[in-house]
């Protein structure tokens, strides 16, 4: 064959790979595109060293992300790129959100990337989703969020071991739950906020409690049961157990919650183990696309994304930086009573917010406003 030929060939053999792995559907017009959200989905929340232990992160995610898709009813190709939060990846292998992604199923051209922002992880990948798909940099995308923190493993420095042994560090603690800057337990910075705002240990159990109520008379209604994917692993010799429910709110007596010691200050503290976030292994993911696209792919929006905001405090400080997001994201926002969600890792945390912005009184911001997403705001109501 002539040296023209081969060219020929390789020419054409360039356009067929970039034709399959290199094309793009962009939109673009003057003003920012509407965002809309066409379906949420989870996994169950497994308890540390529960029943999700068995379940990578990532494996997580690909169930989270393939249940959103399928419950939206497209087809997984119109998927342009996906964002998923993961904060503690030590021991995952490269690029979990590619892993995530290319276990759901998606094309091999499917752009993936991972965000840490710790416990806002999940939700600002949401944000930048967004944010692509306003641009018209992309008009469908994945967003969300997964973590096994059963699965995080304990590390030892690389040097040659002292003699009498070696100290291991536990990355859970050391990369997703210490203040690096002030050398303690974040627990420690929510007792901070908690004395500060002035916050009880009454007012505290009371959250808690009312949180994990609403998420028992959710369960009891069914309302979450359809945005949960269930997580089928296999057992050796008998059938696959189906995981299809949330671990913690069963575990849970109200009656012992006002008795339990402070966690992370025993002297006055207010933090416990009941009143503070638990461990826990799970997975959510959300289907976003252009108002534009939902009318192409002929699917129903749950909601739309109206505004978000990011602030930052002194990290001593951050259960109260949601209550200098929540007045930059409702100035930006067209209707100031537009739904919030707030994501706390201990509920002196959600009470610094909700003390913060100070609309009405404490005790009705608890009752009626920002309500946990064991709730309304989970059930998408």
């Amino acid at each position: 064959m002539s040296s023209s030929g081969l060219l020929t060939m390789h020419a054409q053999m360039c356009k067929r790979l970039a034709h399959k792995y290199l094309s793009r559907t962009y939109t673009s017009r003057p003003s920012l595109n509407e965002v809309v959200i066409v379906s949420a989905v989870r996994t169950p929340m497994g308890s540390f060293r529960g029943t999700l232990a068995a379940v990578p992160a990532t494996k997580l995610g690909s169930i989270a992300i393939k249940g959103a898709i399928e419950k939206a009813g497209i087809a997984p190709e119109e998927v342009k790129e996906v964002y998923m939060g993961n904060v503690l990846q030590a021991g995952e292998g490269q690029a979990p959100t590619r892993q995530a992604l290319l276990g759901a199923g998606l094309t091999l051209s499917t752009p993936a990337t991972t965000i840490n922002k710790v416990c806002a992880s999940g939700m600002k990948s949401i944000m930048m989703a967004a944010q692509s798909l306003m641009c018209g940099h992309q008009d469908v995308m994945v967003a969300g969020g997964m973590e096994s923190m059963s699965n995080v493993p304990y590390v030892m420095t690389r040097e040659t071991p002292a003699y009498g042994g070696v100290r291991m560090e536990d990355l859970i603690v050391k990369d997703g739950l210490t203040d690096v800057y002030n050398k303690f337990h974040m627990g420690n910075c929510a007792e901070n906020t908690a004395k500060n705002s002035s916050i009880t240990r009454e007012e505290q159990d009371t959250y808690a409690i009312g949180s994990y109520s609403r998420s028992k008379a959710a369960y009891e209604s069914g309302v979450l049961a359809k945005e949960i994917v269930p997580v089928s692993i296999p057992q050796k010799g008998k059938p696959d157990m189906v995981v299809s429910e949330d671990e913690e709110w069963r575990r849970v007596d109200f009656s012992k919650v006002p008795k339990l010691r402070a966690v992370f200050q025993k002297e006055n503290g207010t933090v416990t183990a009941a009143n503070a976030s638990t461990l826990n292994d799970g997975a959510a993911a959300l289907l976003l696309m252009t108002a534009d696209a939902a009318k192409r792919l002929n699917v129903t929006p749950l909601a739309r994304i109206v505004s978000f905001a990011d602030a930052a405090v002194a990290p001593i400080d951050f259960p109260i930086a949601p209550a200098y997001a929540v007045p930059k994201m409702v100035k930006k926002s067209i209707n100031a009573r537009e739904s919030k969600s707030v994501r706390p890792a201990c509920v002196s945390p959600a009470s610094g917010l909700l003390t913060g912005c100070q609309p009405k009184s404490h005790s009705q911001w608890m009752a009626a406003e920002v309500v946990p997403l064991s709730s309304r705001q989970r059930a998408g109501k």
